[in-house]
């Protein structure tokens, strides 16, 4: 006798599934699994932190804030009147800053076009965006921690000269006058970073920025001498006037209100129009 066995039907799917629709969720579900996160910020920033010292280049230019602190002091010390204060190493000090870390900001910016890196950079991270943002957390942090590096130096310079002049160490900078000097040469550090950002060329950006930083003062300073209109509109236009008041002393709130206005003209408005192209041009 044969038995006939009936075969059981497949109970795996519902009845109401329609054809081909469970294949796709599967589908569907296999390629979000297989999706990548997204880089964090915080690694774009230590690569870029990286990409700022592995160079020789690099490196010795974030050695020479270093370096150029040390000479400033000693040259302070050598050449100075007898009755010294902490404000004449940090003014010492602060003008070699002034110059470097502008360039560490432009430099960062456009060494991924000067070194045709940026087709490798924004291919393994498409949103510019991000970069960017990375770049400018370095730069600010550069700038940081180098003027705290500054302070330490001439604390200890100031010390040593008043040793060696055989007269008492004269403390005339508070906190707040300190936070005044770090936010001045951040300003500038930042001006270095939006001409990096809307010409996209180291020589074209630094050249720029000697014009801004050296030759514009002096022409606006001649204008304001012959032109009376001018006198007390400058202020408002001449970004050196209260950056050097930053240096120099507390700001009323008068030259608040002009370094905000001054930061929106030279700072705000050529940053935004920097990103607006840099996010939408051809990365050659």
């Amino acid at each position: 006798m044969t038995a006939t066995m009936a075969t059981a039907p497949c109970t795996d799917l519902p009845t109401s599934v329609p054809p081909g629709h469970a294949a796709t969720d599967v589908v569907r579900r296999a390629a979000r699994r297989a999706a990548p996160a997204p880089i964090p910020l915080s690694r774009m920033v230590s690569v870029e932190l990286r990409k700022s010292i592995d160079t020789r280049s690099g490196f010795w230019l974030l050695a020479s804030i270093g370096l150029t602190s040390l000479l400033a002091t000693g040259a302070v010390v050598m050449v100075a009147p007898v009755e010294l204060a902490y404000s004449t190493f940090i003014l010492a000090i602060g003008f070699p800053m002034a110059v470097i870390l502008p360039m560490i900001a432009i430099l960062s910016v456009t060494s991924e076009w000067s070194q045709r890196s940026g087709l490798t950079t924004f291919t393994l991270v498409p949103h510019r965006s991000r970069i960017i943002l990375a770049k400018g957390i370095v730069a600010l942090t550069v700038a940081v921690v180098s003027m705290l590096l500054a302070v330490a130096v001439g604390a200890v310079g100031n010390v040593m000269g008043s040793a060696v002049a055989g007269t008492p160490s004269v403390w005339d900078q508070d906190v707040l006058e300190l936070g005044h000097v770090v936010l001045g040469n951040t300003l500038v550090l930042v001006v270095g970073f939006t001409l990096g950002v809307l010409i996209r060329n180291s020589a074209g950006a630094i050249v720029a920025y000697f014009v801004y930083a050296f030759v514009l003062p002096p022409v606006l300073d001649v204008l304001a001498a012959h032109q009376a209109w001018f006198l007390d509109l400058r202020a408002w236009v001449d970004p050196s006037v209260t950056q050097h008041e930053l240096f120099h002393g507390s700001l009323t709130g008068e030259q608040w209100a002009q370094l905000g206005v001054t930061s929106v003209i030279w700072l705000a408005v050529p940053l935004t129009v920097g990103l607006w192209t840099l996010l939408r041009s051809e990365i050659k």
